[in-house]
């Protein structure tokens, strides 16, 4: 806090052309302090995001870093589940990272996918074979200036290419639901590796459906031939145990590429038609 103090001088004033002179009396010095400034506070961190909230995402948003969105009633269209949140460990080795940092990002990478399978249920092969996904999001740079370090994990349904299916009810142990497998399963508009194929969610218009997934080595990608093999006894016997006639049937396959595989797709999937 700083004070500043004024001091107003007086003049001698001379009584008119006599000799003697009768100094006048000194004017009282004063001083006036100046206004005292408030001191600066540090504008408080923005409330982190609430757990279980819902969201009207569109598809843009969803995938965007971080989110701007507000709060919809879950009893209301919705696209978007919160279903954790977390706080980013930003202090690594003394040194504090900004919260668009690669490390900091991969922890949201790798924390909210294990997060959503403990959400959704079911088992591993049935969380493969369905088109709910999480999404993440974290403070802007101008809110971790101001101390924010959440992580925001949210559960959506990819209906179709760049499209969020909404919601239909809370996502807790869905996948060990048939009507949630049937809803947020994963189907095709044609047979895969024609031109007409998309994945779109099972709810939506479709023709084909994911039957099961193919298991490769790990390590590095195999190659397009060794990951193209790998599926044609599995979905030959998928193909067959779906079809109405065993002699007469359809099926498909299709396996990750080299991008796929980057991305952490390390399996094939075995299509048929879905009548």
């Amino acid at each position: 806090m700083r004070r500043t103090a004024v001091l107003l001088l007086t003049a001698v004033l001379a009584a008119g052309c006599s000799t003697t002179r009768t100094p006048a009396p000194p004017a009282p010095s004063t001083s006036s302090a100046a206004p005292t400034e408030a001191p600066t506070r540090a504008a408080p961190p923005p409330a982190a995001p609430r757990d279980g909230t819902c969201h009207d995402l569109t598809y843009t948003e969803a995938v965007a870093p971080t989110a701007r969105s507000s709060d919809v009633a879950c009893g209301d269209e919705h696209t978007s589940q919160t279903f954790h949140v977390g706080t980013l460990d930003r202090v690594v080795g003394g040194r504090l990272l900004a919260v668009d940092a690669r490390r900091l990002q991969d922890e949201a990478a790798a924390e909210c996918p294990d997060r959503l399978a403990e959400l959704l249920g079911g088992t591993e092969e049935q969380r493969r074979l369905s088109m709910l996904r999480s999404v993440w999001f974290t403070p802007t740079v101008g809110q971790s200036d101001r101390g924010a370090d959440w992580l925001r994990c949210d559960a959506v349904a990819v209906a179709g290419p760049e499209t969020l299916l909404p919601l239909a009810g809370p996502l807790g142990g869905v996948l060990d639901t048939e009507a949630g497998r049937e809803r947020y399963g994963m189907c095709g508009t044609a047979e895969p590796g024609t031109g007409g194929f998309e994945r779109v969610a099972c709810a939506t218009r479709h023709s084909w459906r994911a039957l099961r997934t193919v298991g490769l080595p790990d390590g590095d990608y195999p190659g397009q031939e060794v990951a193209q093999a790998a599926g044609e006894t599995p979905c030959t016997d998928a193909g067959r145990a779906a079809a109405d006639d065993p002699l007469d049937f359809q099926w498909g396959y299709e396996w990750p590429t080299a991008e796929q595989w980057a991305a952490g797709q390390t399996y094939g999937i075995c299509w048929a038609p879905d009548a």
